[in-house]
């Protein structure tokens, strides 16, 4: 298995995240200090900042995190959406657009705003329910190699049907990733 083409921006609709191994985005209350520490393929970063033209992201991951810079470390600048049922509580802010409305209609508004660049889903709920609408067109997922044990999971649909995916990184779209790790002895 290769890892990823690079990313190109082709107004698709990416659920993105860098994960654990165990499945969570992010700790107990949006705890997001376990992801420093990891190296990411040089030049990845980069390409996201480029081919990104908007953001959609949860009240909850907002709330965690108000006075948070753009994503990316603030080197990515564009339009960013909040979806959220209670917009009248939101803090006034510059840099985001508080949106109150169902979900196609906040992909709508995002894929608009994009120019024909990529939107990208930064949560876990939103990106749950575009996936069941079969809005979603990728999945990226960088695996850091840490287990969580609790926090929040990419994916939670208690009695839903599994929903099969395709590689898009490997000869075969329907190969298993094989990822060998080993403990880290505590210091």
């Amino acid at each position: 298995m290769r890892d990823t083409e690079p990313q190109v921006a082709a107004g698709k609709v990416l659920w993105h995240f860098t994960m654990s191994l165990d499945g969570f985005v992010a700790g107990p209350d949006h705890a997001m200090e376990w992801m420093t520490g990891f190296t990411a393929r040089p030049g990845l970063i980069e390409e996201y900042v480029e081919t990104t033209g908007a953001i959609l992201g949860g009240r909850d991951g907002f709330d965690a995190f108000p006075d948070a810079d753009t994503a990316y470390g603030g080197a990515w600048k564009g339009q960013e959406f909040v979806l959220t049922h209670h917009p009248d509580d939101a803090p006034p802010t510059e840099r985001i657009t508080f949106l109150h409305c169902d979900v196609t209609e906040a992909l709508r508004i995002a894929l608009d705003a994009a120019g024909g660049k990529n939107v990208e889903i930064f949560s876990p709920t939103i990106g749950r329910q575009l996936l069941l609408l079969g809005l979603i067109d990728e999945i990226d997922l960088h695996i850091a190699p840490v287990l969580l044990g609790d926090g929040i999971r990419l994916f939670d649909n208690p009695g839903g049907a599994p929903i099969r995916l395709e590689l898009v990184s490997g000869d075969d779209p329907h190969a298993v990733v094989n990822v060998r790790y080993r403990p880290v002895a505590a210091e």
